[in-house]
């Protein structure tokens, strides 16, 4: 397994406080060195803006890549821009990218991208939900131009839905988008009926579900779909924060939870991708959770590889 991170996006910087902050970060990439010494650590490169414009708006790239910014600029509410924020999602970005190529070439057959901002509320033409660039949807797009490929899956278990993610491929038959997520909850989409061109999967788990309904949600609704899209390629967009520690929902999720997902998901990888699959990071915001879930996600990954 390769491992994409960047220093730089340590240096996103969204103020005293706010969730999003860079020890998630730091707590991911200790607790993963310390569990998998043997891992192949790769920097994560600058992503070149015309595989950003695949996804983005000319308009929202250059607010986040040329905004001068001293301290804080706010694009919302809860997302904000530091004068190290455009760094850190450039190599976010380009972590997906180089692990799609990676992958692709047979350099390994799975990849984790430890980056932050995460991505996957970042619309075409709106940064939101803490997100500036939507890296998933970068590397998806980039798989389908730069690859040729036309089955390309989004398997999202954030407990936020992806409405990024979702809004962005809705209409495209190549890429398939797949969210459990709690509802009701912020941004409030990704109801079931919401099926795109037949390539959107929804399941919704209520307040104070477990493990039990996460995984009768991914293993008797979303991952019959996934199976029967046979993707050539599965991306994942990892979020944490379904872990009962988190602070930012209501979930009750364990660290177990993440593994078997892991495992489940490397294993479809493997009879219909040639196990190729990139996983990247989203939320999470208990350091404790992330430490654990992190690892566990991996641990599942390799569990079937």
């Amino acid at each position: 397994m390769l491992l994409y991170t960047h220093t730089a996006c340590l240096e996103h910087d969204p103020g005293p406080g706010h969730p999003e902050c860079p020890a998630r970060l730091e707590a991911v990439l200790h607790a993963v060195r310390a569990a998998f010494p043997a891992l192949d650590w790769r920097q994560a490169p600058e992503a070149p803006r015309d595989a950003l414009l695949r996804v983005h708006t000319r308009a929202l790239v250059e607010s986040v890549l040329d905004t001068k910014v001293e301290g804080q600029h706010r694009l919302d509410e809860d997302t904000l821009l530091s004068p190290g924020s455009a760094a850190a999602a450039l190599r976010a970005a380009g972590a997906g990218i180089a692990a799609v190529d990676a992958v692709m070439a047979g350099e390994a057959r799975q990849a984790f991208c430890a980056v932050r901002p995460p991505g996957h509320h970042a619309t075409g033409g709106t940064a939101m939900g803490f997100c500036l660039f939507n890296s998933a949807a970068v590397a998806a797009a980039h798989a389908v131009h730069a690859h040729g490929l036309h089955r390309v899956a989004i398997a999202d278990f954030d407990v936020h839905h992806g409405n990024g993610s979702q809004a962005i491929f809705a209409g495209d038959p190549r890429v398939m988008y797949l969210s459990s997520h709690q509802a009701p909850l912020y941004p409030y989409t990704g109801d079931p009926a919401e099926r795109g061109v037949g390539n959107l999967a929804n399941a919704t788990l209520a307040p104070g579900a477990g493990g039990a309904a996460f995984r009768a949600a991914w293993g008797e609704r979303l991952l019959p779909e996934l199976e029967a899209f046979r993707p050539q390629l599965l991306l994942v967009s990892a979020g944490f924060d379904g872990h009962r520690l988190d602070p930012l929902a209501d979930l009750a999720l364990e660290a177990e939870d993440y593994r078997w997902l892991g495992r489940e998901l490397a294993a479809l990888a493997g009879r219909h991708a040639e196990g190729r699959l990139v996983s990247m990071l989203e939320g999470g915001y208990s350091l404790a959770a992330l430490r654990a879930c992190s690892v566990a996600h991996l641990q599942g990954l390799l569990d079937a590889a």
